[in-house]
């Protein structure tokens, strides 16, 4: 991804762990007119039906293919968050794929003239890929909010939250490299706050 002087704006990144609330921050920036292009939305594009990644996802896991030839995340997800090196061979498949179509959509907003907007996905730290940005926003909650969280969302057991947890890298070992945090762990109100703080603090750069 070229750097914001090449893409004519700026192009943050926005991560976190599992349930820290990443999407409620970016959805927070998206109702102040801010583009955010979603990792996860491009990675469903690029496992759709006919796609090269969805073909090459059948032939190792033959099991996560649904009704319709369409892709069963959730069995998928059950694989490789129980398996390092199926994880990896899944992120080798989707991450080329997902960057092209991230590289695509940067260039449009840049060509009808944006001069800010965000990435969010999970792991721009563990791949590397938060050098790309010409910033880093990450987004904790304390580890017991995390886990409530994902059990309520996801309809996990204590165990397989913490599981998904620990697949990912320490929280610390984000906020070490991030420019910039929000504390998603409490009231609403309060993470509100702290993206409009982050907003203003850009726009007056």
């Amino acid at each position: 991804m070229p750097s914001g002087s090449k893409r004519g704006f700026k192009l943050f990144g926005l991560t976190g762990g599992i349930a820290t609330g990443k999407s409620t921050v970016a959805r927070l920036i998206a109702e102040r007119g801010i583009p955010v292009l979603d990792a996860d939305q491009l990675a469903r594009e690029a496992v759709e039906p006919g796609q090269p990644a969805l073909a090459e996802i059948a032939r190792l896991w033959p099991e996560v293919i649904g009704v319709g030839g369409r892709l069963d995340r959730k069995r998928l997800g059950g694989i490789v968050f129980a398996d390092a090196d199926a994880r990896r061979r899944l992120e080798a498949i989707l991450h080329p794929r997902i960057a092209e179509l991230a590289d695509a959509r940067a260039a449009a907003l840049s060509a009808t003239g944006h001069e800010l907007a965000f990435y969010e996905a999970s792991l721009l730290v563990e791949t590397g890929r938060h050098c790309d940005f010409d910033g880093l926003v990450v987004v904790t909650a304390a580890p017991e909010t995390q886990i409530a969280r994902a059990m309520a969302r996801d309809h996990l057991t204590r165990e397989q939250a913490r599981a998904r947890i620990d697949a990912q890298l320490p929280m610390a070992e984000k906020v070490a490299v991030a420019t910039h945090v929000i504390d998603n762990s409490g009231d609403p109100a309060v993470t509100a706050a702290q993206v409009t703080r982050l907003l203003a603090e850009l726009d007056a750069r």
